[in-house]
């Protein structure tokens, strides 16, 4: 593919990236979105407060579980075929959840929804990756992809108000039904059918058990810690054996004849410090989302609504630096100086966030740290994406590409589960310092929990600024997104890759 590009076919390149948005954007969204509809949908169903959690849990466990294997076959059956397939598979499990009339219905309907979200998230990813092979473009392209992303949650809790309050709790499940019609319509006319050549490439299904497995564990494990606390045998159980399925899987890997995810992918440094750099902001981010969102609704009073606009700057900052990014600072400077400075330009936000108390306001107390950490996210998650994505043979693209999806889907789980576990311990003994319990005391413990969950989050943002900053590679040694690529990478990614 050549700069000489029609302007038919970058018309139709452009319109792609509209499709794979509004795919990405459903699937992280809805991580969020259907958490402000769960006291609805618990005194519509009449579940316990205790079995609330599946309805999150079952998403997760499914979606992370999955998303390698998602990623794989969208190399082996083709591109535009796994995507249709995931866009309607998701489409029927939302509809299937929002006419949902018993718990077990609705949490079997979540699963459903994080199987072919696995299959959907890293699918459109590697079709991103494939149709945009021109730098200048490529960034434009990933600097939107990763700006939905990052600012997914945040509009998934604004979605999630607006629909709960104005319409009913099933139309946070709905809404799906509306996106996933609209890029089917897309895909189908927009997304290439480009046909295989060569032998076609085998399913490691011993890689895949032993990794989903793995995966299953960890984020099972760090979910139950939530409710079961870390002294559970379960908890260390689950962690436990995903540990020794995670090393089994590398060992697989190193002698498989055809290894569902090449061990070079990762230990690359530039990808590898890319997957890392999106699970710590993953573990930061849900920081941000869970315990804002708990002070502005507790504290400040906000309904539903309110609190997601008051999301809205933070994910206009985020858009803003996603673009200035990919477009002049990282072609520039590289990752290695820019995703450093938005992990410190996130540290510095969650510890502002620190200083809120029962008498802050949302202007300027909460309003300007929510800037700059949308901000740092909008440094982070592009330039890290197309980084990890960037020069992988192109019957890997898939996988690599589920691996970004992985990385912020245990980050996530991780974050969530040390920061609520920290938070709630700081809570205990913060009343147990300061008894009798009153009605303020009570206040006073919820907002020093809150402080405790950004002291540590703004310590995952610290150790992401140290650790990008160390394993990135300089400017013009080897691969990366401030120098061409040497040619057999260039001709990589410029040959199509996607099938089907």
């Amino acid at each position: 593919m050549s700069d000489t590009s029609t302007p038919a076919t970058d018309n139709r390149r452009w319109i792609t990236l509209v499709v794979v948005g509004l795919a990405q954007l459903m699937v992280v969204l809805d991580a969020t979105v259907v958490n402000i509809a769960l006291p609805s949908a618990q005194a519509d169903l009449g579940f316990s407060v205790g079995e609330r959690q599946w309805v999150i849990t079952a998403y997760s466990l499914a979606f992370a579980s999955l998303l390698l294997l998602g990623g794989r076959l969208s190399d082996l059956i083709g591109r535009k075929r796994t995507f249709v397939v995931g866009l309607i598979g998701f489409a029927v499990a939302s509809a299937l959840g929002g006419a949902a009339g018993t718990f077990e219905l609705l949490v079997a309907a979540r699963a459903l929804q994080g199987m072919f979200g696995a299959l959907l998230a890293p699918t459109a990813l590697a079709v991103l990756t494939t149709t945009f092979t021109i730098p200048k473009e490529r960034a434009r392209a990933f600097g939107v992809f990763g700006a939905i992303a990052g600012a997914g949650g945040a509009v998934g809790l604004l979605l999630g108000g607006v629909l709960t309050e104005s319409l009913d709790w099933r139309w946070n499940l709905y809404i799906n039904v509306v996106i996933a019609a609209i890029a089917l319509v897309g895909a189908s006319v927009f997304i290439p059918r480009i046909t295989r050549t060569g032998p076609r490439p085998k399913l490691d299904v011993p890689g895949t058990l032993l990794v989903s497995g793995a995966l299953f564990g960890l984020v099972f494990g760090f979910s139950n810690a939530e409710t079961g606390g870390w002294d559970d045998p379960l908890t260390w159980g689950m962690l436990a054996g995903a540990a020794v399925l995670l090393i089994a899987f590398v060992a697989w890997q190193r002698r498989a004849t055809h290894p569902l995810l090449p061990l070079s992918i990762v230990v690359d440094r530039n990808r590898g410090a890319a997957y890392l750099s999106v699970l710590i902001a993953g573990a930061g981010m849900f920081g941000i989302f869970l315990f804002v969102t708990y002070y502005l609704q507790l504290t400040l009073e906000y309904s539903p609504i309110q609190t997601g606009l008051a999301f809205l700057p933070m994910i206009a900052m985020l858009v803003l630096a996603a673009q200035l990014g990919t477009n002049l600072f990282v072609p520039r400077f590289g990752p290695k100086l820019m995703v450093p400075i938005g992990m410190t330009l996130g540290a510095i936000g969650m510890i502002d966030l620190t200083f809120l108390d029962a008498s802050s306001t949302y202007v300027p107390n909460v309003l300007a740290p929510l800037m700059v950490i949308g901000f740092a996210m909008g440094t982070i998650m592009p330039a890290s994406m197309q980084t990890a994505t960037l020069g992988v043979d192109r019957q890997f693209a898939g996988v690599a590409s589920a691996m970004v999806n992985t990385s912020q889907q245990v980050g996530g789980s991780i974050g969530t589960a040390l920061l609520n576990t920290l938070a709630a311990t700081a809570a205990a003994d913060y009343l147990a310092a300061h008894a009798p319990v009153t009605q303020e005391v009570g206040v006073q413990a919820a907002i020093h929990s809150y402080s405790t969950a950004y002291w540590w989050g703004a310590g995952f943002f610290a150790l992401g600024a140290l650790l990008s900053a160390v394993l990135f590679r300089r400017r013009g040694d080897g691969l990366s997104l401030a120098q061409p690529r040497p040619a057999a990478d260039a001709e990589i990614a410029a040959e199509p890759v996607s099938v089907g």
